[in-house]
């Protein structure tokens, strides 16, 4: 059996042109495609409407929303209405989000942990056909259930799976949900960090790790022009290291270099503040980092985070060639 691979899917790109990379990546064997919802540039829903609609085997996944801004009715609403669209297809992919965005837009995220637990727990019963009373320090619903006028009346196959970077949100993941959707922007050997905590929390609900679903985000810049590929990719680690610290403290990228390039970048940031700021992004780190380089180069890069316990390559292009990556990690 072919190991498993997924395509990720963000913003740069027409939304249209992204249909047509599903369609070919489910042709080519993929198992799912991800859509992003990061910053204030496009909604993962519609995207993964549009690709469920387009396609017939694929998977489509949220990587990830946020537990903030949906109420948890129309969240549950949201993707029952997806699963009716594509049964058995669908996998909800939901994080904690991250500061300055969030307190930029009036969020507080008091108790981000509590928050996402109480998330999971009427998640899951609201699509399970249940109905639900419950009063938390965040959730506050009494007496809902889903209201299906027309369609399957049936608990729903959606999985959910948590964007866990943290050790205490990895460890949470590991105990109350499907799967982890293992962030990008670290080494291979970040994971095996991950998989002790993952473990340890799934022990807490009388399983292990391996009964955990563990696909991971990977920068992955495939050309033929080995530097081409690199460059794609220093430019995308420039963007992120500046205006998402999380993963620049996952990634054990140093407060100093951070500081200057957020010191260029402004928000949102212009192609000439990134491409000003890029050369303070070590091309080793691109390296450690990021399968980047040519098709056999990211392969073989690929294969590490597979060796610590990914257990599905989710493919995010950093600019290059998608229609090669797609082709380089065809399954058939």
């Amino acid at each position: 059996m072919s190991e498993k691979v997924a395509l990720y899917l963000q913003d740069s790109h027409d939304i249209r042109e992204g249909l047509d990379w599903v369609k070919y990546a489910e042709e080519k064997g993929f198992d799912a495609v991800w859509q992003a919802e990061s910053r204030l540039v496009r909604d993962a829903i519609v995207p993964m409407a549009a690709y469920a609609a387009v396609t017939e085997k694929i998977k489509v996944g949220s990587g990830v929303i946020n537990n903030w801004t949906r109420n948890i009715g129309l969240l549950a609403a949201t993707y029952l209405t997806l699963d009716d669209l594509a049964p058995d297809r669908i996998i909800c992919g939901i994080g904690a989000w991250w500061d300055p965005l969030a307190k930029n837009v009036g969020i507080n995220r008091r108790k981000p942990l509590l928050a996402m637990k109480e998330t999971v727990m009427v998640m899951k019963r609201l699509l399970n056909m249940e109905r639900v009373t419950f009063h938390g320090e965040h959730i506050h619903v009494d007496n809902i259930e889903l209201d299906v006028v027309h369609g399957r009346r049936e608990p729903r196959n959606v999985p959910i799976y948590i964007g866990a970077t943290g050790d205490r949100m990895m460890e949470l993941t590991g105990e109350i949900v499907d799967g982890v959707v293992l962030n990008y922007c670290v080494a291979p050997e970040y994971n095996l960090k991950a998989m002790d905590l993952l473990d340890r929390g799934a022990k807490k609900s009388g399983r292990r790790v391996d009964d955990i679903d563990r696909p991971q985000l990977i920068v992955c810049s495939v050309d033929h022009d080995h530097d081409k590929a690199i460059d794609a990719s220093r430019q995308l680690l420039t963007h992120y290291l500046a205006q998402q610290p999380h993963i620049a403290k996952a990634s054990g990228v140093s407060d100093e270099v951070v500081g200057k390039i957020q010191s260029i970048l402004g928000w949102p940031a212009t192609h000439e503040q990134i491409e000003q700021a890029k050369h303070l992004v070590p091309v080793e780190l691109v390296h450690r980092i990021t399968a980047s380089g040519t098709p056999e180069e990211a392969k073989q890069k690929v294969a590490e985070y597979r060796k610590n316990g990914c257990t599905c390559p989710i493919l995010y292009s950093a600019g290059g060639d998608v229609k090669l990556l797609i082709e380089t990690f065809a399954t058939k």
